[in-house]
């Protein structure tokens, strides 16, 4: 009988949801650096293979889905990396990709042509809309993931990466992009959030603008602006996410 090796029952118990790649810990988001060593294990006993004319290692093949998964797999080049948890309910649209120690948990639809990075954590219920990226990490094993909480909806375009945390039931606008280099500006409290602040609970974020702040005359004079994110305004128990999106994207 073959010995099952760590890094293969760490693989099996990431499909099952069974552990995890990050955990809430006391109140944050913290990376299970155990679990991200294990998956840097597989990648290392991995050889190269080739199946149905793609080449990647063995050992990280895509994940085959049957009808008592409870996920729906719309065909058309999706694919689930091994590793990666899927929960019931679950809907993927073609064409997305779910890597290595992601996790996807109930009822959350995963537009086409979205990516769910390495280690990335998504809520229950959801919405990652079409062409979503979600940033993945695995090295540095400490780095903490990408985390979108329960009930957040990520509008189409949306690029959100570097480890940044998304609280439950935000709405983020079509076209965002969070990441720990752009700053964003809370507009209904007056104030910047610190630097790698999760986006709080409820809070709906829309693509901004804001001047270059340089002594550059040639900045000024073309009145070049940077990128940033800004928080216009914050859900309440009955607000509707398309509702609240159409009201300030208008």
């Amino acid at each position: 009988m073959v010995a099952v090796t760590e890094w293969e029952k760490t693989l099996n118990e990431l499909e099952a949801g069974r552990v995890r790649s990050a955990n809430f810990i006391d109140g944050q988001w913290v990376a299970n650096t155990a679990i991200k060593q294990q998956i840097l294990e597989a990648f290392k006993a991995g050889i190269l293979k080739e199946e149905n004319g793609f080449v990647d290692k063995h050992n990280l093949m895509p994940q085959n889905f049957r009808l008592e998964h409870g996920v729906r797999v719309v065909p058309g080049g999706t694919s689930v990396r091994r590793g990666a948890h899927v929960a019931k309910g679950v809907i993927i649209m073609p064409p997305s990709y779910i890597n290595v120690g992601a996790f996807v948990d109930e009822g959350t639809m995963v537009d086409s042509h979205v990516l769910v990075g390495s280690c990335a954590q998504i809520g229950k219920r959801v919405h990652l809309s079409a062409a979503v990226q979600i940033g993945g990490v695995l090295e540095p094993i400490g780095a903490a993931p990408v985390v979108i909480e329960d009930e957040a909806f990520i509008g189409a375009g949306a690029v959100i990466v570097e480890g940044i945390i998304v609280k439950r039931r935000a709405v983020i606008a079509p076209g965002v992009i969070l990441s720990k280099g752009i700053p964003v500006y809370d507009i209904v409290n007056g104030r910047m959030l610190d630097k790698g602040e999760p986006i709080p609970e409820n809070a709906v974020v829309v693509p901004g603008n804001r001047p270059v702040k340089s002594d550059n005359a040639y900045a000024t004079q073309l009145g070049l602006t940077l990128q940033c994110a800004i928080i216009v305004k914050y859900r309440d128990e009955k607000s509707e996410t398309s509702l609240v999106l159409e009201d300030f994207l208008r």
